[in-house]
């Protein structure tokens, strides 16, 4: 009999309960009990998990925050963000696809074990058997923070989460079954990544001594190790992986919007957060060069086996392509000027002194307001008089501009006076006679996130100068290794900083507006604000330039209720399942 397809494993799962759905088979079809002797199809069922991993990169659900607009009249964070978010149309959803997602992983962890990973030689199959357990409790894991992200609310003073099934789903399934206690999942969270943990070794790389050989495997050679443990594995989810993992869940835990709904502490979340970085050598190993990580072209070019760059913690693939340049390009270099950051990010970047621009030793001029500033500011946004692309194309995005680059001007022009220039590699072609796609890829996880989450928990759970018990450096320093790393008070030692460590509160603002500045356009903004419990109704605006007079303008109300700060059940279930109550005020 023929291997089974992996496009038809849902349509086996359904029909497992039969002893036959045809006979004779077709050829590429065949039993489901095909998966315990051929390995490749059993692992075809863990691949679904990782197929239905949800990424925030390239989404640009930025543009429902008021760090952008778009200029795309029907996207759909824009109808979201001008007030036709609702139960029954989010696109900010993760509900299907991620329990898609955990029903895939539900049934290879009741199958696994039957499973002959290898029929020659029993370690080795136990081996591959330990290791995709392992990376299926810990794509749950990471498939279940999901949810709670996207869909955990408050109903009747109790915060709930989702429904914990880990069992496969069958057409006899009892499908009616209650949300958990936000808790409840947390605890089912965590032991999913106890789980991982124990099962996966920290990174996957080659060994050539038998003394790097866990004892449970003891007596098996380096080559069968390598086999199952090896190189040709890394971006699999590992145990590094499954640390940073723990840290976001923690730290949303820990967060204003969730924090009485459960028994995380900021320590927990500072603690879980400075695990990760402990193993990337704590402040030194922020890597240099980790604010243009999406544009250090050599870096990226030179990739291969799975390698990541000192910036990236778990990464998708690279794949060739001009996509995001196509997209967020200004007209004269063949974009479509998608994405506009708006004036209210611009205003966050401080001056190159260290100081936000609405404080007097600042030194903003509101007749210059693009001199002397942060220099993330340049590398992140295309301003006017900015220079884009292979050609080094001035962008003139002025109220009179001569090119459709000018504010408003047709349908692809800039509604704010900025292009996005981050994500984008600019020796990307997109003119017609000279298409030149270029490498890219999509991080999950950056190391600067990691620091960003350490910096935030730390500065709450022990002051900006504290250190916790297993962590040598505090909040206030990994702010200033960020800070100095992009330029910022290099002249005067970061005087405002220097001037806020000893105030909690001072502190966290500036931690927040620096993962704000960090993470721009990487589809964190969305979240932050709503975990914060800040205001989502933020009128997005930007600048109109007429020769030398700079004037704010109002581009796009925000049309937000105070019970969209937690995200909806869809619709859809609520209708057909009387168990699953919704959120308040959805």
């Amino acid at each position: 009999m023929k291997k089974i397809s992996i496009f038809f494993i849902g349509l086996i799962i359904v029909l497992s309960g039969c002893e036959k759905f045809t006979e004779p088979a077709p050829q590429n079809n065949g039993d489901f009990e095909n998966i315990y002797t051929e390995p490749n199809l059993a692992q075809g069922l863990l691949m679904n998990g990782y197929t239905r991993l949800p990424s925030n990169f390239w989404v640009f659900n930025d543009v429902a925050t008021d760090d952008a607009v778009t200029n795309e009249t029907n996207n759909n964070f824009r109808r979201i963000a001008t007030g036709q978010w609702t139960s029954n149309f989010n696109p900010l959803d993760q509900w299907t696809n991620t329990r898609a997602g955990i029903q895939y992983i539900n049934i290879f962890l009741t199958e696994v074990d039957k499973v002959r990973w290898d029929s020659n030689d029993p370690k080795l199959s136990e081996m591959f058997k330990d290791r995709m357990k392992g990376e299926a409790y810990g794509l749950r894991a990471y498939l279940m923070y999901n949810l709670l992200q996207g869909h955990a609310g408050w109903l009747n003073g109790e915060l709930y989460g989702f429904p914990i099934v880990l069992e496969p789903e069958t057409p006899a399934s009892n499908f009616n079954v209650p949300r958990a206690k936000f808790e409840d999942c947390l605890k089912q969270i965590y032991s999913d990544l106890d789980k991982a943990k124990e099962l996966l070794p920290l990174d996957y790389n080659d060994i050539s001594a038998a003394s790097a050989i866990p004892t449970k495997y003891a007596g098996v050679s380096t080559e069968t190790y390598n086999r199952v443990f090896g190189r040709l594995f890394k971006q699999l989810m590992s145990g590094r992986i499954v640390d940073a993992v723990r840290a976001k869940v923690s730290l949303l835990a820990a967060s204003p919007a969730f924090s009485t709904g459960n028994t995380i502490t900021w320590v927990k979340a500072a603690e879980d957060a400075a695990n990760v970085l402990n193993k990337n050598n704590g402040l030194n190993g922020l890597a240099t060069n980790g604010v243009t990580w999406y544009d250090n072209r050599a870096e990226i070019d030179a990739l291969g086996s799975g390698n990541n760059p000192a910036e990236i913690l778990w990464r998708s693939n690279v794949v060739t392509n001009s996509d995001l340049e196509a997209a967020h390009y200004p007209p004269t270099l063949f974009g479509r000027g998608s994405l506009n950051p708006t004036q209210n990010l611009v205003d966050a970047f401080p001056m190159a002194n260290g100081y936000p621009i609405n404080t007097t030793s600042s030194g903003y001029v509101s007749t210059a307001p693009y001199t002397g500033r942060d220099p993330r500011l340049a590398r992140f946004i295309v301003i006017n008089g900015s220079t884009s692309g292979p050609t080094n194309t001035v962008i003139n995005t002025s109220v009179n501009g001569p090119t459709n680059d000018a504010l408003n001007k047709v349908a692809t022009s800039t509604r704010t006076g900025y292009y996005m220039r981050k994500l984008l590699r600019q020796d990307v072609s997109r003119n017609s006679a000279s298409i030149n796609n270029q490498k890219h890829y999509k991080p999950h996880i950056r190391y600067t996130e990691m620091y960003l989450t350490y910096a935030e928990a730390a500065n709450e759970a022990y002051g900006p100068m504290g250190t916790g018990t297993n962590s040598s450096y505090s909040a206030y320093d990994v702010i200033k290794a960020i800070r100095t790393r992009a330029g910022i008070g290099l002249n005067n030692g970061d005087a405002y900083l220097e001037s806020i460590k000893t105030n909690k509160i001072l502190m966290k603002e500036l931690i927040k507006n620096e993962r704000r500045l960090e993470l721009c356009f990487e589809g964190y903004r969305f979240w932050d604000l709503r975990r914060w419990n800040e205001d989502l109704k933020e009128t997005a605006k930007g600048m109109s330039i007429n020769q030398t007079t700079f004037q704010v303008i109002d581009v796009e109300e925000r049309s937000y209720q105070d019970f969209m700060r937690f995200g909806p059940i869809p619709y859809s279930e609520i209708l057909k399942f009387s168990s699953l109550n919704q959120n308040t005020g959805w």
